[in-house]
């Protein structure tokens, strides 16, 4: 597509001299034969005709450029969007919890649409440089004069645009977060996911409020940049105006000194007219083209930013069966900016085939922990073993294959119910089969049995006749995600905070029947759920307060039995 656009564009370039160089000699024959009494027109006609001919070649030519744009455009935004989302998945998570990371992230996703059409400019603006070159090779013959004084017309223009070219580019990146947070309170203003909130709280109001000074304080400084943009743009174009007229006063003056033909003169003057809109054209084009490129900066330089955590040279697979289990020696962690420790000289022992419980009071860091567990972040100190291997010289992709992991802010993906639990291990998207025993697994089954289209069923408010599910419906699709994946390790993060209590029980029965020799980590505030676990490992803090089974914990007397008897008072008055 790209070498059709470039000949037809190549092709395209040469036809204004031709026609120009046609309507001369159709000129210069009709005042031929109006001053001969015997006229043959024959010529005349295969002038008109060829006229005709080009007209036609061009349009064929302009339509199939126009398609091949379209087509190469929707091509380059396809393969970029493709490109951000393959190259963010290799990125780190605490990248993502970085402002300026956004920042990036957003001027770049802007890329993927607003640039598009910068290779049809850069085609176009070659396509017209050739045009040039052939009309003034044309003007040349007759009067090198008139290209200088064109050029030095149009280059304040050039010079100017460029300029403020490169203040607006300044303008739109010094105002990134800004425009972020205008998004952003477009989308809670006007959300399926805030309208509750919205509603309940009266929210409307302040909102409101506060986009418009936030928009108005933007559109202020881009407005200040566009009445200066529009003032120097009409006096340069005002300054290009009168060096036009001024050779075609010229060009006049030759053709009543009968020095020229009236058709050179038509000739001359629409070479030179064309050339006029077209240097100002090329002129604006390129700085448009500049600015383009300015910004497809950003997307090259979050193609660049590159994940700390990978692969190491030598890496090992993860072992085929865990025997020994996972280990902490010393581990400590603290978040990027962060001078408090999430996680501070952190050491202890699960053994594999054993179920581990987290307890701790909010901010203790028990996600940090299992976090860590999944190598989505690395230890600032220590180290973290799997039957005495470092996880940092396990390959991470088998790693990240071995477990599977549900995070209490699980995603509740507007897909099929049948893709939500899919996208516990994507490679088996198409085997209904599995998704279907994952589910009974999850006591998803039942839910899904309900729904009209069944596995097909779109869930989420979000696409047309898309069904929404209650919190706990919710988090048995979830609880499917981890039993479709084949993982030695389960990590269950409240999994249970959005089921009644008979629920949870039937839950937790059949997940300690299903999960029999494999290692699992639970993250729960409920201590009915706590106890099934073979040990308890309390935070406080970052680091490890008790450690043991339900039992031995409470005949500590320590913190974990405080909080048990707390909430089991709660249970009984």
């Amino acid at each position: 597509m790209t070498f059709a656009n470039v000949l037809l564009r190549l092709l395209k370039s040469l036809i204004p001299l031709a026609m120009l160089v046609v309507g001369k000699e159709i000129i210069d024959e009709v005042i031929l034969q109006s001053g001969t009494e015997i006229k043959d027109l024959s010529r005349l006609w295969t002038l008109i005709a060829m006229e005709l001919a080009l007209v036609m070649i061009s349009e064929i030519l302009n339509s199939s450029i126009i398609l091949l744009d379209s087509l190469l455009g929707d091509l380059v935004s396809n393969k970029t969007s493709v490109a951000l989302i393959k190259h963010a998945a290799t990125l780190d998570l605490y990248q993502f919890e970085d402002a300026d990371f956004y920042d990036k992230l957003e001027r770049a996703r802007r890329q993927t649409n607003s640039r598009t059409l910068l290779m049809s400019q850069v085609l176009a603006q070659v396509q017209d440089i050739i045009t040039l070159f052939s009309l003034a090779a044309g003007l040349i013959a007759y009067n090198p004069w008139l290209l200088l004084i064109l050029v030095v017309a149009v280059i304040p223009s050039f010079v100017g645009e460029s300029r403020f070219n490169r203040m607006n580019y300044s303008l739109t990146r010094s105002w990134t977060p800004e425009r972020r947070e205008l998004d952003y309170l477009r989308y809670i203003g006007a959300s399926d996911q805030t309208a509750k909130e919205v509603k309940v709280f009266n929210l409307s109001g302040f909102l409101e409020e506060r986009f418009d000074k936030l928009s108005r304080r933007y559109y202020e400084a881009n407005k200040a940049l566009s009445v200066k943009r529009a003032s120097w743009g009409l006096a340069l174009s005002f300054l290009s105006t009168l060096a036009y007229y001024g050779a075609y006063v010229y060009i006049a003056l030759q053709a009543v000194q009968a020095l020229i033909t009236i058709g050179t003169l038509t000739f001359l003057a629409g070479a030179f007219d064309r050339m006029r809109n077209m240097l100002q054209q090329i002129m604006s084009r390129f700085s448009k083209i500049t600015e383009s490129a300015m910004y497809l900066q950003d997307l090259f330089d979050f193609f660049d930013i590159r994940s700390d955590i990978k692969s190491a040279a030598d890496a090992v697979p993860f072992p085929a069966q865990v025997r020994e289990g996972f280990t902490f020696e010393k581990v400590s962690f603290k978040y990027p900016g962060s001078q408090k420790w999430a996680i501070r000289d952190l050491s202890f022992h699960l053994p594999a085939g054993k179920k581990l419980a987290l307890v701790g009071e909010n901010g203790a860091g028990k996600t940090t922990l299992v976090k860590l567990l999944a190598r989505l972040y690395e230890p600032d100190s220590g180290r973290i073993l799997v039957d005495g291997i470092d996880l940092r010289k396990v390959e991470l992709e088998s790693l990240r294959e071995n477990i599977g992991i549900i995070f209490q802010d699980y995603v509740r993906f507007n897909l099929t119910a049948g893709e939500n639990i899919a996208i516990g291990d994507i490679k088996e998207k198409d085997r209904l089969d599995k998704i279907r025993q994952a589910a009974e697994k999850s006591l998803a089954d039942p839910v899904i049995q309900e729904l009209p289209e069944k596995y097909e069923q779109m869930l989420g408010k979000r696409f047309h006749d898309g069904m929404e599910l209650s919190g706990g419906q919710w988090q048995k699709i979830a609880l499917g995600r981890a039993y479709l994946r084949d993982a030695q390790l389960l990590i269950l993060d409240e999994p249970t905070a959005s089921l009644d209590a008979r629920a949870e029980k039937e839950v937790f029965d059949r997940f300690t029947e299903l999960i029999a020799g494999k290692t699992a980590v639970l993250i729960s505030h409920r201590f009915s759920t706590v106890r099934m676990a073979d040990l308890i490992l309390f935070l406080e803090k970052g680091a490890l307060l008790e450690m043991g089974t339900h039992h031995s914990l409470l005949e500590a007397q320590g913190k974990y039995a405080e909080l048990f008897h707390l909430q089991a008072q709660g249970y009984q008055d």
